[in-house]
């Protein structure tokens, strides 16, 4: 049977174009955890990832292949520097920092950093920086995170704090009570009973993003939560602090509550408001970096990412954002996605939205130049 020239043709096209395609990503390096396609290059004989750092080959010398089989079947044979045959380096990478992170779960001892690199093959430095790069602690302090997660479920089991504090992992009695307090947000008697006998002041007060609470602590404050009902954000509070002893308060004898208002209103003042920060290790590491975000600028997920060393974690700082107590305070609406588009908000996209337009009114009326938006990732 013959096939029609015009059928050869638009075969020939449509390789014609995917390959140019596949070209462009090569000269890109366009990586990608599986490859749709490798590149040979017939003068050296080798066939590799598009996102080989290898010299970028002449056009001409170049053929496209589906698989490795398909290639070493042409002749060619996998490159040593990308080893396209192999998983990706990401992937094998992903691979010994979870096997590392395993490892620091189920150890009771400090973790040794030269016995980590050297399980995984990989120099200190190297090791300590993929490290922080894929969780956003360094070792150390995912070990260290990891421990407080164990004597929070110790606590919440109703152990003794000794018991629990041995059963997690610590060893010293003064190491541990000189960061328990920072670490649990509060006393570990005090965690272990939910709060129990927590003194926790409160206030209300209508602006015009709707009403906001602001509760407090002898630390600084420990939420400010916004909303359009007293009653549901009261609500939000107790569920926070489940057997504090939450009080209202009259809002003309409570000095944070005129500054929390003031920070909304007029966000160009910024503030100086004692705060209760409690949270994990790594969100209190992106709601520290929140803090130098000025009035008037805003910055991506990724970037935010970046900013705290860890590449690659846009989601887990998106979940941080998210979890942010301090609306305001710690100005998670001044995140935005890589686009530039406003995404979702704790307290709601429109507040985010007024909030935003706010500051950059408020930049503009003090006749200062409007800062720059840092999207890029």
């Amino acid at each position: 049977m013959k096939i029609p020239e015009t059928t050869l043709y638009q075969d020939v096209s449509s390789r014609a174009a995917q390959d140019a395609v596949r070209w462009s990503a090569v000269c890109r390096r366009t990586s990608a955890p599986t490859p749709s396609f490798l590149y040979a290059v017939r003068t050296t004989g080798v066939y590799c990832r598009p996102d080989c750092s290898a010299r970028q080959p002449l056009r001409k010398n170049v053929s496209f292949f589906e698989t490795c089989a398909e290639a070493e079947s042409a002749g060619y044979r996998p490159c040593k520097r990308c080893t396209p045959d192999q998983l990706p380096r990401s992937m094998r990478h992903a691979e010994l920092i979870t096997s590392a992170c395993r490892q620091l779960e189920e150890g009771d001892e400090e973790p040794n950093l030269e016995a980590l690199a050297a399980r995984a093959g990989l120099s200190r430095f190297h090791f300590h920086r993929l490290f922080k790069a894929t969780t956003g602690l360094t070792p150390k302090r995912y070990a260290l995170a990891k421990r407080y997660t164990r004597l929070r479920d110790h606590l919440r089991d109703g152990e003794t704090i000794t018991h629990a504090m041995y059963d997690s992992g610590f060893n010293s009695p003064s190491n541990f009570y000189a960061s328990a307090k920072n670490t649990l947000g509060m006393t570990p008697r005090h965690f272990r009973n939910h709060g129990e006998n927590l003194a926790i002041s409160f206030a209300f007060a209508s602006t015009t993003l709707g009403e906001v609470l602001v509760a407090y602590t002898a630390i600084g404050i420990c939420a400010i939560l916004l909303g359009v009902d007293r009653t549901e954000l009261e609500r939000d509070l107790r569920a926070r602090f489940k057997r504090a002893h939450c009080e209202l308060s009259p809002p003309e004898t409570t000095f944070s509550l005129g500054n929390v208002i003031a920070l909304i209103e007029l966000p160009t003042l910024g503030h100086k408001l004692p705060l209760d920060i409690r949270g994990t290790a790594f969100q209190q590491q992106v709601w520290q970096a929140l803090q130098k975000i000025p009035p008037g600028t805003t910055i991506s997920y990724g970037a935010l990412a970046t900013r705290v060393g860890s590449p690659g974690a846009a989601r887990a700082v998106a979940l941080a954002c998210a979890a942010n107590p301090l609306a305001v305070a710690i100005p998670c609406h001044r995140v935005v996605r890589g686009d530039g588009a406003i995404s979702g908000y704790r307290w709601g996209v429109e507040r985010k939205r007024a909030l935003l337009a706010r500051e950059k009114v408020a930049m503009h009326d003090q006749s200062v130049p409007e800062a720059q938006s840092v999207l890029s990732d």
